[in-house]
């Protein structure tokens, strides 16, 4: 059984994670990034990320903080807080790295680490990705994640409601 002391050491601040996988690219590992709130996890979420671990070596997810969100999302969101979001993701297998970002959108985050691979929603169109005209002209590429109808973070929240 794996230690569940090892789960905080998959979320980075951003400096340090550039520096990983600047080491993780010397082992020709391909980087895989997606991102999003992530705050109540459903099975949309588990899909699109096992989807996205799939396509790499390394899984790296960039999550919104809890500012932004707010901003995106409104006053009641999120949730759970950014360090839970966070952690819950950490704790996932086919997560690899967890980085949270302050802006609305991770494109500083994609430029700082240019992926081999991006992946959004299937929501999306590749003009509406945060990070897709960089992560293109670098090489890489980028993927639209399928989605599962009827599932969504809004939806639960009204259910519970």
């Amino acid at each position: 059984m794996k230690s569940v002391n090892q789960i905080p050491l998959k979320i980075f601040s951003l400096e340090a994670l550039v520096k990983e996988v600047n080491k993780l690219r010397l082992k020709s590992n391909k980087i895989v990034f997606t991102n999003g709130v992530f705050d109540l996890l459903h099975k949309g979420h588990l899909a699109s990320l096992s989807q996205a671990a799939s396509l790499g070596d390394i899984l790296i997810v960039g999550v919104n903080s809890d500012a932004s969100v707010k901003r995106l999302k409104g006053p009641s969101r999120p949730i759970n807080d950014q360090d839970q979001r966070a952690l819950m993701l950490a704790s996932m297998v086919v997560v690899d790295a967890v980085v949270i970002f302050e802006e609305d959108t991770p494109l500083e985050v994609i430029k700082a680490l240019l992926p081999d691979v991006l992946v959004k929603g299937g929501d999306y169109t590749v003009e509406q990705i945060a990070g897709a005209k960089e992560v293109i002209e670098n090489g890489g590429k980028v993927v639209l994640a399928d989605m599962i109808d009827g599932v969504s973070t809004t939806k639960i929240i009204e259910k519970i409601k």
